[in-house]
């Protein structure tokens, strides 16, 4: 992936931070499929951010109830204060200017208006972390998550681990019925499941 900064591609996600904290605002994506931890990796670089001393906001859709209202929670129980909101505008319209650091869990669950909103705070020279599935339940892309892939400076694909035969995963398979795209669950209701293993609904 070129990004614009020579050498970057081999470099850690804390180097492309070092780098870019010189420059301005960026946006970094944490993706991948359910039980893969991207939760808990947005929480560990929130709280790398307060540990710096700086000013951190952190949104979570409203329609996201299954562990806490007003927290993100990961799979392994680690969870940060966040603020519920029902689009994407409402995380610019709530977002202080003093802020330096945005961060964003569950980001398939708002509609394109949030890649609008992310280049907007980054432009104001924000960092802006957000998380979320890349691949809908059929195995496809899932907005907006590829086109935030298309402009995010620092990409993370975090993988889970297949229920059947126990490989890398990066697919969530529904264990119950239904053909709507948005359906909130977790265990019991999806699990990991490598290429192989992926059943796609009929």
């Amino acid at each position: 992936m070129r990004t614009g900064f020579t050498g970057v591609r081999h470099r850690s996600p804390g180097g492309i931070v070092d780098q870019l904290s010189q420059k301005t605002g960026w946006i970094e994506v944490i993706c991948g499929s359910m039980f893969s931890g991207k939760s808990e990796e947005l929480i560990r670089r929130i709280r790398r951010a307060r540990i710096a001393r700086q000013k951190v906001q952190v949104f979570k859709p409203a329609i996201d109830r299954r562990d806490s209202e007003e927290h993100i929670v990961s799979h392994d129980d680690r969870r940060i204060p966040s603020e519920p909101v029902c689009s994407a505008k409402e995380i610019l319209a709530r977002t202080d200017p003093d802020t330096h650091v945005v961060g964003i869990d569950e980001a398939q669950f708002f509609n394109l208006g949030l890649v609008g909103v992310c280049e907007r705070l980054a432009d104001e020279g924000k960092r802006v972390i957000v998380a979320g599935l890349d691949q809908d339940y059929r195995g496809q892309p899932f907005e907006p998550i590829p086109q935030l892939l298309a402009i995010a400076e620092v990409i993370t694909k975090t993988m889970a681990v297949c229920m059947v035969c126990g490989k890398p995963a990066n697919k969530s398979q529904r264990l119950v019925k239904g053909d709507q795209r948005v359906m909130l669950g977790s265990e019991g209701t999806y699990e990991p499941r490598c290429r192989h293993c992926f059943e796609p609904p009929e």
